[in-house]
């Protein structure tokens, strides 16, 4: 029996041990994944969506909060002098989350255009999102507000991937995400812009 209490002891002691190590660990790197996210996985969306703007949106970025939201929001001004904001919503996709860069014009409440920032998805087939631009140009100009971003079969506006439906479902599901934030936080994020 005192073996017994022996050994949970020790097993507890090396478990309190090792949750505070992995908690310290966590706690030690999430500024610098945070930072790497925004270097190679926001950033370069960012400025494919906004490639001749006079400021620098990931710079001037700031986060705003309502409810029970919380979002990161790029902002800049248009060459033609009207505000636009950029965010990541996340879908779920074959192999996990799909990030997508959703830029909107803040005077006409339009899609100015999107990008895919990450996802886990079969190389060749749900990846076509990404690197064939066809897909994510159908979001193009549409208007937030009004809009159902599902796909054909589903009763919306967008046509699937050949191949990748579930990719282009999330993707869908993360542009349907974004009208929900964007509906319930642009006059938060008008008041920052201010």
């Amino acid at each position: 029996m005192r073996e017994m209490i022996s050994m949970i002891v020790v097993l507890t002691v090396l478990t309190a041990v090792s949750g505070g190590l992995l908690a310290k660990v966590q706690s030690s790197t999430e500024v610098q994944i945070e930072n790497q996210v925004l270097k190679f996985q926001k950033a370069p969306a960012i400025k494919s969506i906004f490639p001749d703007v006079a400021n620098d949106p990931i710079a001037d970025r700031f986060t705003v909060e309502a409810d029970d939201m919380k979002l990161q929001v790029f902002p800049t001004k248009l060459s033609d002098g009207s505000k636009a904001v950029a965010f990541e919503t996340k879908g779920t996709g074959f192999g996990g989350p799909v990030g997508l860069m959703v830029a909107v014009n803040l005077d006409s409440d339009k899609v100015i255009d999107v990008r895919m920032t990450t996802h886990a998805e079969t190389p060749g087939i749900g990846t076509k999102a990404k690197d064939d631009l066809s897909f994510v140009s159908q979001f193009t100009a549409l208007p937030v507000m009004d809009t159902n971003f599902n796909l054909k079969g589903s009763g919306g506006v967008i046509d699937a991937i050949s191949g990748a439906t579930v990719t282009s479902n999330a993707i869908c599901l993360a542009a349907v995400n974004a009208k929900e934030i964007y509906q319930k936080l642009k006059p938060e994020i008008i008041k920052q812009m201010k």
